[in-house]
């Protein structure tokens, strides 16, 4: 079994039936099977694709993702999605560090190309808006499935790492399979069940939970085509009957707060992912709707989903719940032993969905994977019950919009501006998008820099949601007895005052 083959599957059974819904259009079983075919053909005959080579999927959101998708893994190829927020020089690191000649994109996002072929000599490029003009254009020549085994090589997902330096999390056909079949169980996910999508399809928690669930289970995905405002949303989900809503924690907070619909939500339920679930949103959600709000967690690195509170029995805010079936979760200290309830510390996961490792990087892979289970790198803690409580990321990151953002990344572009000195980035609260980064920065003797000025640099090197809101320049970083600085007195220094930023500024 592979994915390619598990989507077959379904198709044989219910060829006819819709399995995407994007505002007006609607894509049948079929007709995404038919594109996929001509996607693994494109690949094959005419770019060249083998199996085991990666492919770059650069995408905004739309209904071609699922065809592109399955085509590269019908082609025997390896999907390699990518953040379509990152600019051309980010790309093209990661294009190059995963080996791929080949990359999927569109129209929009074709202007960065020139800079990537600068960085990536040689790069094939298919923009998927040519894949209707391939099947309207008569017989043509279609993919082969080439054999691949559940322990193949499917998808290289980068995710960043403390080095700021992102890396490649290899996931096996079976890793997937594993984590949605675990997923189906956990969610009571069936045929008649339409997912609304509306986070960004390149994320792994859209991949597993908004795109391969609903499809090898038999079901539809409603594509939202706007996000804003929030009763857009409403409306498709209306409209189309959805049933199941993942999302982060910001957007139910909005749902919280957006004047009442005038027909109630189909929802069964909504799924909360990404990031942490504030205790006070899940209050106000359980207020106004009568459906559960469910918070979960997981990682890249798990395919991504470790931890659900239950649909059925008790659900504990705060809490990320309990361990997904077929999954094992355990706290352990730095010797790698387990800890009793009550006890924090790291949490660590077993199971199929866990990574084969990191993409060529032997000794990161040593680091995260030990006796057989992944350290997430996050602490956290059982109750008596067995419900884990995440209390610290023992990793050096924050939450945007619930995608990782690594302080170190931004601090080597900062460092890059004439006349920086010192830099540290931490992560602030925000409503509206959980947290946002905060940079401090001290400049050398005889310099002046201009916040607006540092942060268009920083802007043209990193995606918009990695640049710092604000600039806090002050005359040294604190740092301990071994030089190290410590970002704990800034995120004191940040969280004592409740003025502008340019007042912690003088306070430091």
């Amino acid at each position: 079994m592979n994915l390619a083959s598990a989507f077959d599957r379904i198709v044989v059974s219910r060829p006819g039936k819709v399995a995407v819904y994007w505002g007006d259009r609607e894509y049948s079983y079929s007709e995404l099977q038919g594109l996929s075919a001509r996607m693994a053909g494109v690949l094959q005959h005419r770019l060249g694709v083998k199996p085991g080579d990666r492919v770059g999927l650069w995408l905004k959101n739309c209904p071609e993702f699922i065809p592109a998708f399955f085509g590269i893994v019908q082609a025997g190829g390896v999907v390699v999605p990518i953040n379509n927020f990152l600019k051309p020089g980010e790309v093209g690191y990661i294009l190059n560090d995963a080996g791929a000649d080949v990359l999927i994109t569109d129209a929009t996002l074709a202007a960065g190309l020139p800079e990537l072929n600068e960085s990536r000599a040689g790069l094939k490029c298919f923009q998927v808006e040519d894949l209707a003009t391939e099947a309207s254009a008569g017989p043509a020549a279609v993919g082969v499935s080439p054999e691949r085994q559940e322990s193949d090589l499917a998808v290289l997902i980068y995710t960043s790492g403390t080095t700021g330096r992102p890396k490649g999390a290899m996931l096996s056909h079976g890793n997937l399979l594993h984590n949605v079949e675990s997923c189906r169980l956990v969610l009571e996910t069936v045929a008649e069940d339409r997912v609304a999508v509306l986070l960004p399809m390149f994320h792994s928690f859209m991949l597993t939970v908004g795109i391969l669930l609903p499809l090898l289970v038999g079901g539809s995905i409603v594509l939202i085509r706007s996000l804003h405002p929030p009763r857009n949303v409403f409306m498709e989900v209306i409209q189309r009957q959805a049933t199941v809503l993942p999302a982060i924690p910001q957007f139910f907070r909005s749902m919280a707060h957006a004047p009442p619909m005038p027909v109630p939500l189909p929802l069964r339920m909504c799924i909360s992912g990404a990031a942490p679930l504030p205790v006070q949103v899940l209050k106000e959600f359980a207020e106004k709707f009568p459906f559960p709000l469910i918070e979960g967690y997981g990682l890249s690195e798990a395919s991504p989903v470790v931890t659900k509170n239950p649909l059925r029995g008790v659900r504990k805010p705060g809490s990320i719940g309990l361990p997904i079936p077929h999954v094992e979760v355990t706290i352990q200290n730095d010797a790698g032993e387990v800890l009793p309830p009550g006890e924090p510390g790291e949490l660590c996961v077993r199971g199929g969905n866990v990574m084969m490792g990191y993409w060529r990087q032997p000794e990161e892979t040593a680091r995260v994977l030990r006796n057989g289970w992944l350290l997430t790198g996050d602490i956290a803690y059982k109750d008596a019950d067995g419900y884990i409580f995440i209390t610290d990321r023992k990793k050096d990151m924050l939450l945007v919009n619930g995608i990782n953002v690594y302080p170190r990344e931004v601090e080597e572009a900062i460092y890059q501006f004439p006349g920086v000195k010192e830099a540290a980035v931490i992560g602030v609260p925000d409503a509206r998008k959980g947290e946002q980064p905060l940079a401090f920065v001290s400049v050398n003797e005889g310099v002046s820099i201009e916040e607006k000025l540092l942060l268009q640099f920083v802007r043209a090197k990193l995606a918009d949601y990695k640049v710092p809101r604000h600039v806090v320049f002050v005359p040294a970083l604190p740092r301990n007895a071994t030089g190290k600085v410590l970002k704990t007195a800034l995120r004191e220094m940040a969280a004592a005052s409740k003025a502008s930023p340019q007042a912690v500024g003088q306070e430091a």
